[in-house]
C-alpha cells in the first residue's frame, strides 16, 4: 500500500522549507567550485588558442628557416603571347633572347568525300607511327595497330570510332559538308617523329586503287588514298642564337628549371628574364610578422589588468603565460651570427612598444637588394640556439613549446586535470547534499510523527479532564 508523506502536518512546521535550506547549506561549496571550473575552462581555452598560434608562428618561421623558402623565382617574357615561360623554385637567375621560326604541328590527313552514311568497303586498316622523309617512311618503335572494317556495315563514323578505340596514336573524326562525308585523321602528338602511315588490306584485292577501303590508305605519293592536309613538323627556335628543335611546342627540359610554351612565330627577338621572386620573400616575412603579432596580442590581452573596466585577463598573474611573453619578446631582440645582418631591426623588422613587430618598408626593401644576407639572418646554422638564424631558433622554440611534453602542452594538460578534479568535487558535494536531504527528511518525519502522537495524547488528556470536571 502506498504511503503518502506530508512533512509538517503533525508538527505544523514547514519541514520542506527547513530541509531545502539545510540542503542549500550543504551545497554552498558548489558556487566556489563552479566559479573555479569556469576560470579553469577559460584558461584552458586561452592556452588552446596560444598553442594554435605558436604552431602558426612555428610554421611561418619554418618557411624562413628553409632554403626552399628563399628559392622562389619569377620569370617574364617581353612577348608572352608568342613565348610564355614558367619557372620552378630554385631555377637559376638568367636573362636570354629567344625567337621562334616554326611551331610544332601534328600530321593531318583527309579522305575524299563519300555519300553520307554509306560504307566504304571492307578489310583491315593498319596504322603505324613514324617519320616521313619525302616519300620514305621510317616506322617508330611502337607496334602497328590494325582495325577491322566490316563489309557493307561500317560507315565513316563507325570507322572513326574504331580508330579512336584502337588507341593507335591518332585521332579520327568525320567532316560533313555539301559533298558528303570525309574521314579526318590526325596524330595525337605534334612533331616530325609522330607522323603516321595507313596501309589497307582491301577485300576487293586491290589495296592502292581509288575504290573500296583503299580510299582510306595514306602514304606520301599515293594519290588514290587520303590526302595530306598537314605534315608533322618540329618546333624550330633559337635561344641566344643557338638553334633548338622540339617535337612539342612545350619545352620542358631545354633550360634548367624553366618551362617554355611556344605559341606564335616571332618577328622580333623576345627577351626572357628569370630573377629571384622578392615579392614571395616579402610575403613570407610579412606572414612571420603577422603570426608573431597575433600571438603577442593574445598573450598581452590574457595577462593584463584593464583598470578602466576593472577586469583581469584570463591569464592575469599566470607566471607561465608571462614567462612565454617575455621569452618571445626577448627572442625578437636577440642576435644571430649571420652577415651582414645580425638583428631583425637591421632589416626593418622592429619591436615596438607593447611588444608588437612592425615592418619598415623602406628599410626592408633595401635589405632585399642583398637577398643572400637577408636569407642568412633567418637560415644561418651555428649549432647554438642563441645565435642561429631567426627562422631556425623561433621554429625550434615554437615546436618545443607545443610538443607533447612542451611547456604549453603540459600547462594545458594540468588545467584539464584541474577541471576533471573540480568536476569530481562537484559530484561529491551533490552526493553529500543528496544524502543529507534524505537524512534530514527522515529525521524531521520522525519528529513530525512524534509530535503528532504527543498532540493526540494531549487532546485525549484534555478531553478526560473536561469529563471529570463535569462529573
Amino acid at each position: 500500500m502506498a504511503t503518502i508523506s506530508s512533512p509538517g502536518i503533525g508538527s505544523g512546521l514547514d519541514v520542506q522549507s527547513i530541509v531545502s535550506q539545510l540542503v542549500a547549506l550543504e551545497k554552498a561549496p558548489l558556487k566556489q567550485l563552479q566559479t573555479q571550473a569556469t576560470s579553469f575552462q577559460t584558461k584552458l581555452s586561452t592556452y588552446g588558442t596560444i598553442k594554435s598560434q605558436f604552431s602558426a608562428l612555428g610554421d611561418a618561421a619554418a618557411k624562413l628557416a628553409s632554403p626552399s623558402g628563399w628559392s622562389a623565382v619569377t620569370a617574364t617574357s617581353s612577348n608572352s603571347a608568342a613565348i610564355g615561360v614558367t619557372v620552378a623554385a630554385g631555377a637559376p637567375a638568367t636573362s636570354l633572347t629567344m625567337a621562334v621560326q616554326q611551331l610544332a604541328k601534328a600530321q593531318s590527313t583527309a579522305s575524299t568525300a563519300v555519300a553520307t552514311g554509306s560504307g566504304v568497303g571492307s578489310g583491315s586498316m593498319t596504322i603505324e607511327l613514324g617519320a616521313w622523309s619525302g616519300s620514305s617512311f621510317t616506322a617508330g618503335s611502337g607496334t602497328p595497330v590494325s582495325v577491322t572494317i566490316n563489309p557493307g556495315e561500317d560507315t565513316l563514323a563507325e570507322i572513326a570510332a574504331k580508330i579512336n578505340d584502337a588507341d593507335a596514336g591518332v585521332s579520327a573524326t568525320v567532316l560533313k559538308d555539301a559533298s558528303g562525308e570525309r574521314l579526318l585523321v590526325r596524330s595525337k602528338e605534334t612533331g616530325q617523329e609522330n607522323g603516321f602511315r595507313i596501309t589497307v588490306d582491301d577485300d576487293d584485292s586491290n589495296d592502292t586503287d581509288a575504290s573500296g577501303l583503299s580510299r582510306l590508305a595514306f602514304s606520301v605519293g599515293n594519290t588514290n588514298g587520303m590526302s595530306l592536309s598537314q605534315s608533322g613538323q618540329n618546333a624550330l627556335a633559337t635561344v641566344n642564337g643557338v638553334s633548338v628543335s622540339s617535337a612539342s611546342n612545350r619545352l620542358a627540359d631545354t633550360l634548367p628549371g624553366m618551362t617554355i610554351q611556344l605559341s606564335q612565330v616571332t618577328t622580333a627577338p623576345v627577351e626572357i628574364d628569370v630573377s629571384a621572386d622578392t615579392e614571395a620573400v616579402r610575403a613570407n616575412v610579412q606572414a612571420f610578422v603577422d603570426a608573431y603579432n597575433t600571438l603577442n596580442s593574445t598573450l598581452s590581452n590574457a595577462t593584463r589588468y584593464d583598470a578602466g573596466t576593472k577586469k583581469a585577463g584570463a591569464l592575469q598573474g599566470d607566471s607561465t603565460a608571462t614567462g612565454l611573453q617575455n621569452a618571445l619578446r626577448g627572442m625578437m631582440r636577440s642576435v644571430t651570427s649571420g652577415t651582414p645582418y645580425t638583428r631583425l631591426a637591421d632589416v626593418g623588422i622592429e619591436l615596438k612598444t607593447g611588444g608588437a613587430l612592425a615592418l619598415d618598408a623602406g628599410k626592408f626593401d633595401a635589405s632585399l637588394s642583398n637577398l643572400e644576407g637577408l636569407k642568412n639572418l633567418f637560415t644561418v646554422d651555428t649549432g647554438s640556439a642563441t645565435t642561429e638564424g631567426f627562422g631556425r631558433k623561433i621554429k625550434t622554440f615554437a615546436e618545443g613549446l607545443i610538443d607533447a611534453d612542451g611547456l604549453v602542452s603540459t600547462k594545458a594538460s594540468a588545467l584539464q586535470k584541474s577541471i576533471d578534479r573540480n568536476g569530481l568535487e562537484q559530484e561529491r558535494v551533490n552526493d553529500r547534499a543528496a544524502r543529507a536531504e534524505t537524512r534530514y527528511l527522515a529525521q524531521y518525519n520522525a519528529m513530525d510523527a512524534a509530535v503528532a502522537k504527543l498532540s493526540g495524547l494531549n487532546a485525549f488528556v484534555s478531553q478526560q479532564i473536561t469529563l471529570w470536571n463535569k462529573g
